[in-house]
């Protein structure tokens, strides 16, 4: 038989009798590794010439009557090639099972139960695997249903009920939300009972989101020779998908709902920021935003957080935001997400680089200018907006730091490039190699003709020269107007 259902009738493992069958809690030496096909009772070590490969030996009587006789009942199965030995506790002094075990490659095994019943129960699960397999699966059922929807308790369960499998809840990008570490994706075991020791195999199963999209990953990996166990795994990481899917439900019901009580709070602040002094507040919206940390008072700096692409949901925007910049509102605004913060604009640009390498989506932000109270964060936001718009993603533009070449990248070059030809049409008609513009930019740039022949690299009285020329042109540099549609003008068209 081949396909799914073959891994899953497998002949069980010695490990999965002990840690999740008929022998939980014993205490076993040795890897468990071997496959069980069937058992076998012996009570005197002449048996052992009949015990077949494969078999999980059950001592009693005389072949359990001390440590000799369960050492020579040990040595006697390695011979034999026998699954496991199964002793009564007691059969050796504590530590020296151990020893036995690693020496002979025996995997010994110390029950306190009625060594015949347990002989049972293992006959039981290894005439039919797959319902000792279904044990387990029932079994995890009930705690996964006890845990609720929780993705901490969800992810508990699982490691706690597999032995020797780390399983991990990864979100849709990769990242680890709950459960072990350690679970990455790996070879998945195959068919027979071949393969040594620390074979990787791994189990996957996608958890949806209500929204039809995909919530994330269970991941579960480890190392076992059992070709039983992985598919075992993955029909336990199934059952979680109920529990973890509800969850995340709850948690997007709670995030959205939170959000849109602390962007209502937001709104409300600014609104009452415009009232003239004196009038009362409504709503108590400023001893609200005190206890959620908000800064209210003081010195404030306006910031945006932009998508550059398709983005997700904004409880989640806000919650990164709020992760990297601290307890800041956060509201919708423009074609992102906006508020202000008591930091300066250098330590706020600061942060919020960090904050966009967290982001899922590519983003970019802008920082306003510092005002001085709430009354004026209006101001600031705008600014902050602009500077988002024109950076690039993953960068942080300032609004106080932004001239002509920053602005203009935000504009399409087809838009302004005709205009800008007018304006410079008489320069244009005497600037045969194009130093008369070039020039032109540079002082109207650096603000004078000696920064603009250190930018350049020649000396000062070439640019005395060339601007005596640009103003026989017909050009007023010393009109305000004129220099800011010249500055733009040769932005266009150097660009």
């Amino acid at each position: 038989m081949t396909g799914p259902r073959a891994g899953w009738e497998a002949p069980v493992t010695v490990a999965e009798l002990v840690n999740a069958g008929p022998l939980a809690g014993a205490r076993m030496y040795g890897s468990g590794e071997n496959p069980v096909h069937q058992v076998r009772i012996v009570d005197e070590l002449s048996v052992f010439g009949t015990v077949a490969p494969h078999t999980a030996v059950v001592l009693i009587g005389t072949a359990a009557s001390g440590g000799w006789a369960v050492e020579m009942a040990t040595r006697r199965a390695w011979e034999q090639a026998a699954a496991c030995v199964i002793a009564p506790a007691g059969g050796l002094s504590e530590g020296s099972g151990e020893v036995l075990a690693e020496r002979l490659g025996v995997t010994l095994i110390f029950v306190d139960e009625d060594p015949l019943i347990v002989a049972v129960r293992i006959a039981s699960a290894a005439a039919r695997p797959e319902a000792a397999r279904t044990q387990l699966v029932a079994r995890c059922a009930t705690r996964l249903a006890e845990a609720g929807p929780s993705a901490r308790r969800v992810l508990g369960v699982l490691n706690a009920e597999l032995p020797g499998t780390s399983v991990t809840l990864l979100d849709r990008y990769g990242r680890h939300l709950a459960g072990a570490r350690a679970a990455r994706p790996g070879t998945e075991a195959q068919g027979g009972d071949g393969g040594g020791p620390g074979v990787r195999w791994s189990a996957e199963v996608e958890v949806p989101d209500l929204d039809d999209g995909v919530l994330g990953t269970l991941v579960a990996g480890g190392s076992s020779r059992s070709p039983g166990w992985p598919a075992a795994v993955r029909t336990v990481l199934r059952l979680a998908v109920a529990p973890l899917t509800a969850w995340a439900a709850r948690e997007r019901l709670r995030a959205s709902r939170d959000f849109a009580l602390r962007r209502a709070l937001a709104e409300r602040l600014l609104a009452d920021a415009q009232q003239e002094p004196g009038e009362p507040e409504e709503g108590g919206a400023r001893a609200e935003a005190i206890a959620l940390g908000w800064p209210v008072e003081g010195a404030l700096t306006a910031y945006q957080v932009r998508p550059t692409a398709e983005a997700g949901d904004a409880a989640l925007a806000g919650t990164l935001i709020a992760a990297a910049v601290g307890q800041v509102p956060v509201l919708p605004r423009g074609e992102g997400w906006a508020g202000w913060s008591a930091l300066d604009p250098g330590e706020l640009a600061e942060r919020l680089h960090r904050c966009l390498r967290t982001m899922p989506w590519p983003c970019a932000a802008g920082v306003g200018a510092r005002v001085e109270d709430l009354r004026s964060v209006a101001e600031s936001l705008l600014g902050a907006e602009a500077a988002a718009f024109v950076a690039a993603p993953g960068t942080v533009a300032r609004a106080d730091r932004m001239g002509p070449a920053e602005l203009l990248g935000a504009l399409p070059t087809g838009v302004l490039r005709t205009p800008a030809t007018v304006v410079l049409r008489p320069l244009l008609a005497v600037d045969k190699d194009g130093t008369l513009l070039e020039t032109l930019a540079a002082v109207l740039d650096e603000g004078g003709a000696l920064k603009a022949a250190e930018r350049l690299g020649v000396h000062r009285n070439t640019i005395t020269t060339r601007l005596e020329r640009i103003k026989s042109a017909g050009f007023d540099l010393d009109d305000a107007a004129t220099r800011l549609a010249l500055q733009l003008a040769c932005h266009v068209l150097l660009r």
